[in-house]
């Protein structure tokens, strides 16, 4: 049977199947629901099993991690799939049209916490690997999934169990499906990730909140002390101030500037998506050149003093604000935070103390456009969208994948199956219908293509053993 056909006859158990596991309110975030976290990694867990692939659940520290793996294929490269399990909280709910945790299709959209990031695409990897070995009796690779419950935490515990389980994950490519498409009916290939330096700034500048009539104008106000601290950030070409910030950054070649100016970028969809009139940022550069090679500095909150309502004339003693970095390689997020601290240091006026802690961060990652991983990705892209995919790079940070290429030496390829406006993070997130389905049918394409695939020289043809580097 075509692939196509069994594809259109297991229509409705796809979805079902996906709704299900929509079903299960797996905050990571929420130590309440602790328990739905540890059911959602039961149910990818039978999934897979059901699929064809043994797989198991590995207790940490925090939330549960899944790993599959199909039966062993002698003398067939390694194939590494990725993807998250966990999801966002659903808060404000009251800015949901349909209830977070029911999924529903609305407007051809499957509309649920999770449907896009990413049990949505991660689930449908799991399908394209079953719709191969119902069909052909065999996978073309030897496949292992490595599903966790901890990414929207930053995956605390991912490391460790990469590190420890080194040789048996060892995989010449792994494959992750958690981000999006250029646009609608525009097959993608991420080739690079921004990194992410995340921090909390802390300006105290007395014992206790201060009466403004009986003190102001005589002592520091953390509050104003903060804003001018984090506008001085940046100058008014938008370029960071910061000593230091930009000595790794390297220089867009011109091959790949005329590459991004050819993606179709669309700035006034980009526009009417944020819901913007400007998009001002770093002079000498395009908006889609900032947006994926680039870096970044933003104040992600902030806060001090009275919040309530009405009146409460005060001067706090203390005041904070958020702040991220999204990197670009040769960045690393420890060198940028420790960076970003002396120059907040050293901006404090008199009598403010300033505190700066590192939060949590992630090393950008690229991998070749000429890869053999990618060169089969985009094989399988044609044959699933019927037209040439688009390369592109992302502002979006997955520090797992540094960690991949680091600890297992894996090619990354990334595959995403959603898009932009697909509401990740936000009420009434979406995944088309359609996406996901063809996104069943590009992983199975995808296995396909990266069994003819020369990965990993001598490596790659014995199963696996250290990957391609």
């Amino acid at each position: 049977m075509p692939l196509s056909d069994y594809l259109d006859a297991n229509r409705e158990r796809h979805l079902s199947e996906l709704f299900e596991l929509l079903r299960i309110p797996s905050v990571s975030t929420d130590p309440g629901r602790a328990a739905d976290v540890a059911a959602a990694a039961e149910f990818v867990a039978d999934a897979l099993r059901s699929a064809g692939l043994g797989a198991d659940v590995h207790a940490t520290d925090g939330h549960p991690i899944v790993v599959g793996r199909s039966p062993a294929v002698e003398g067939a490269p390694t194939v590494l799939v990725y993807g998250h399990y966990d999801v966002q909280p659903a808060e404000p709910l009251e800015l949901w049209d349909t209830p977070p945790f029911e999924p529903r299709i609305v407007d051809g959209d499957i509309r649920a916490r999770g449907a896009s990031d990413d049990k949505g695409q991660v689930y449908a990897h799991v399908k394209g690997a079953e719709a191969l070995l119902q069909l052909d009796g065999a996978l073309p690779v030897n496949l292992v999934f490595v599903i966790e419950g901890e990414e929207e935490i930053g995956s605390p515990h991912l490391r460790p169990f990469l590190e420890a389980h080194a040789d048996e994950l060892a995989a010449d490519v792994v494959v992750i499906s958690d981000g999006a498409m250029l646009a609608p009916d525009t097959p993608t290939l991420t080739y690079g990730l921004k990194g992410l330096a995340y921090l909390e700034v802390r300006v105290r500048s007395a014992g206790r909140d201060l009466h403004s009539g009986a003190y102001g104008g005589g002592v520091p106000n953390p509050i104003q002390a903060l804003a001018g601290m984090i506008a001085a950030l940046k100058d008014d070409d938008g370029r960071v101030t910061v000593p230091g910030f930009y000595d790794d950054v390297a220089e867009l070649g011109d091959e790949e500037r005329r590459r991004m100016a050819d993606a179709p970028f669309d700035e006034a969809a980009f526009r009417a998506d944020a819901g913007v009139t400007a998009t001002p940022g770093e002079r000498g550069y395009s908006l889609i050149e900032r947006l994926w090679a680039r870096p970044t500095l933003d104040c992600n909150g902030i806060w001090g003093g009275f919040q309530g309502d009405g009146a409460k004339t005060v001067i706090p003693a203390e005041a904070g604000a958020k702040i991220s970095c999204r990197l670009v390689p040769g960045q690393e997020p420890e060198d940028i935070s420790r960076k970003v601290a002396h120059a907040l240091e050293a901006l404090a006026p008199e009598g403010c103390e300033v505190e700066v802690v590192h939060l949590h961060g992630g090393r950008p990652a690229s991998t070749p456009i000429d890869a053999a991983s990618v060169r089969a990705a985009a094989e399988a892209l044609r044959a699933s969208f019927g037209r040439e995919p688009v390369f592109a790079r992302t502002g979006g940070t997955i520090p797992v994948v540094a960690d991949f290429q680091e600890l297992l030496g894996s090619e990354v390829v990334l595959v995403g199956f959603g898009l932009e406006d697909d509401r990740a993070h936000a009420p009434n997130e979406k995944f088309s219908v359609e996406n996901y389905l063809r996104g069943i049918a590009t992983s199975a394409e995808l296995l396909r293509a990266l069994g003819r695939a020369p990965l990993g020289g001598p490596a790659g043809a014995s199963g696996g053993g250290d990957g391609a580097g």
